[in-house]
C-alpha cells in the first residue's frame, strides 16, 4: 500500500513554513494520541498518530523535507521512522516539550556528557543589621558567607585518592532514563548518579565524594543610601554552586532597621517626640531639635498644646528611589514638673488661682470640655 504524502497527512501546503507545519502536527497529535482514544477506535487512533509524527519528522527537518520534495517517499530514509522509539510516542513529548517539561520538572540545557542535566544552585539568604544614620548615607560593608571550594585531598573528583570514577551503568553516563508507561515516555533523572552520569565506588573520606568542602569567604557588599528595613539587596552567582556545570544561585542581603533611640522612620519621612517644659509651652521660645544632619532650631508659638506637631521640610531620608529627601515631624511633648518644692507648690497655686479668675480665655480646651460634659449629662 503507498504512503500518504505527508502534506496531506498534516493537512497543510506544500510551501507551509515550518511553524505552520509544527502547529498542524501538534493538532494532530493531541487529537489521536492513544492516551486520549481508548476503546474501539484505539488502534485507528494509533495509526493516525504514527503517520502524523512520522510526517512531522520528515517536514520539520530541513534536509529531510528538501529531498522528500525532489524525490518524495523514496528520498527519505524509511528506517529514520520512529527515531522517538518502536512505539513512536518520542515526537509527541517533542513536540509538546514546552508542556510535560512544566508537568514533570525536567531541566533543560545538557552537559559536555552529552545528556547529563544541569541544575541551578539554590539561593542563599542573609540578613543584616544597618543602623539608621547607615541606611540614610550607605556604606560599604563586608560580609562572611558560605562557599564551596574544591577538595585538596581529590582534587575535585569526589573519589579517594587511588580509585577513579566511573561510568554510570544505568544510564550509560547520559544521566537521565527514560520511563514507559504504555504509549506515553518521560524522560527521568537516573535514580543511581542523580544525573551526574557518573558513580563513585570508593568516596573520597575528605569530602565524601562531593568533590568540594564547604568553607566561608569574605565579600563585599555595597548598601546603597535610603535604603529600608524590609528591602533585599542582591548578589549574582554567590549563593549555592550549580550541578553538572549549571549556573550558582544568588545571595539575598535582607536589610534589618536597627531600633533608634530618637528617631521612627515612616517611609522616607523621620518622627521624634520632642519634650518641652510647660513654660515654654506657655510663654513660647526657641528650642533645639535633632536631625540626621545635626541640630536644627524651632520657634515654639505662645501656648502651644501637647502633641502639637512641627514639619521641618527636607530633614528625612532620600530614599533609593526618591529624586527628593522626606520630611521630619517633631510631635510635642509638655511636660508636667515633678518632685516639686513647697515654695514651688505654693507658686503654682497662685497661678491656678490667677488662672481661674480669667475664666476660659486661658484653657480653652478645658472650658469646651466642660460644655460638652454639661451636653452629655443633660
Amino acid at each position: 500500500m503507498a504512503k500518504r504524502d505527508y502534506y496531506e497527512t498534516l493537512g497543510v501546503p506544500k510551501n507551509a513554513a515550518d511553524e505552520e507545519i509544527k502547529k498542524a502536527y501538534r493538532k494532530l497529535a493531541m487529537k489521536h494520541h492513544p492516551d486520549r482514544n481508548q476503546g474501539d477506535g484505539s488502534k485507528a487512533a494509533e495509526e493516525k498518530f504514527k503517520d502524523a509524527k512520522e510526517a512531522y519528522e520528515m517536514l520539520s527537518d530541513p534536509q529531510k523535507r528538501a529531498a522528500y520534495d525532489q524525490y518524495g517517499h523514496a528520498g527519505v530514509d524509511p528506517n529514520m521512522r520512529g527515531a522517538g522509539g518502536a512505539d513512536g510516542v518520542g515526537g509527541f513529548a517533542e513536540a509538546f516539550g514546552d508542556i510535560f517539561g512544566d508537568m514533570f520538572g525536567q531541566q533543560r540545557g545538557r552537559g559536555a556528557g552529552g545528556g547529563r542535566q544541569v541544575y541551578r544552585g539554590g539561593d542563599l539568604s542573609y540578613a543584616m543589621e544597618v543602623t539608621l544614620e547607615e541606611a540614610a548615607r550607605g556604606k560599604d560593608a563586608q560580609i562572611r558567607i558560605p562557599s564551596f571550594e574544591a577538595c585538596e585531598v581529590c582534587h575535585g573528583s569526589g573519589a579517594k585518592p587511588g580509585t577513579q570514577v566511573k561510568t554510570c551503568g544505568t544510564c550509560s553516563g547520559t544521566g537521565a532514563v527514560q520511563m514507559r508507561q504504555g504509549f506515553f515516555s518521560v524522560q527521568q533523572t537516573c535514580p543511581t548518579c542523580r544525573g551526574t552520569g557518573k558513580v563513585i565506588p570508593e568516596p573520597c573520606v575528605a569530602c565524601h565524594g562531593q568533590g568540594k568542602v564547604k568553607k566561608q569567604k569574605t565579600l563585599e557588599v555595597k548598601i546603597p543610601a535610603g535604603i529600608d528595613g524590609g528591602m533585599r539587596i542582591r548578589s549574582t552567582g554567590n549563593g549555592e554552586p550549580g550541578t553538572n556545570g549549571g549556573p550558582a544561585g544568588d545571595l539575598y542581603i535582607e536589610i534589618r532597621l536597627k531600633k533608634h533611640d530618637i528617631f521612627e522612620r515612616d517611609g522616607d519621612d523621620l518622627h521624634c517626640s520632642v519634650p518641652i517644659s510647660m513654660i515654654t509651652a506657655a510663654l513660647g521660645g526657641e528650642i533645639e531639635v535633632p536631625t540626621l544632619a545635626g541640630k536644627a532650631a524651632i520657634d515654639i508659638p505662645e501656648g502651644t498644646q501637647t502633641a502639637k506637631q512641627f514639619r521641618l521640610r527636607g530633614k528625612g531620608i532620600k530614599g533609593v528611589r526618591a529624586s527628593y529627601p522626606g520630611d521630619l515631624y517633631c510631635h510635642i511633648l509638655v511636660e508636667t514638673p515633678v518632685k516639686l518644692s513647697e515654695h514651688q507648690r505654693k507658686l503654682l497655686r497662685e497661678l491656678d488661682e490667677s488662672l481661674k479668675k480669667g475664666g476660659g480665655k486661658h484653657s480653652p480646651s478645658g472650658d469646651s470640655w466642660t460644655d460638652r460634659l454639661k451636653s452629655f449629662f443633660s
